[in-house]
């Protein structure tokens, strides 16, 4: 399996029908070789930096904010430790238009899968989609 096919499988229909996830990327954090492994075009812009914060220590987070692919993001809740949820939750700084968007950081072994939802996609529907593939991932020992 591709990574890419990972990208398609978080782009798929939930059961409500709807396809909450607008953009997604699966990036490695083992440290020292952090990249994007690969990523929806509006993701491709996660720098090297971003990922070492994501993969890392996160206290500033709250105060702080993150920054994903350039876009400063506020923390909602971070659970990325928390067994067996390990996600982030991340909601977008308003843009132009005053719209925000959700993101959803879930963390394996060596990777975090990252999504940005659709203007009306909600936290459990984006967490949904993480969750499955980083509970994949770590069966796999990824």
């Amino acid at each position: 399996m591709s990574w890419q096919s990972y990208i398609d499988t978080l782009k798929t229909p939930d059961q409500s029908g709807m396809v909450p996830v607008m953009e997604g990327a699966i990036c490695g954090i083992t440290p020292g070789q952090e990249s994007v492994w690969v990523s929806t075009p509006g993701l491709s812009g996660i720098t090297v930096d971003e990922i070492k914060k994501l993969g890392g220590d996160r206290s500033g987070f709250g105060q702080n904010g993150v920054y994903i692919a350039g876009q400063r993001c506020r923390l909602i809740r971070d659970q990325m430790d928390m067994d067996p949820i390990f996600a982030l939750d991340l909601k977008t700084a308003a843009d132009a238009e005053g719209n925000t968007f959700g993101i959803c950081v879930g963390k394996s072994k060596t990777a975090v899968v990252i999504v940005k939802g659709i203007k009306d996609a909600t936290g459990g529907q984006l967490s949904s989609k993480v969750y499955n593939v980083v509970s994949h991932l770590r069966k796999s020992n990824m």
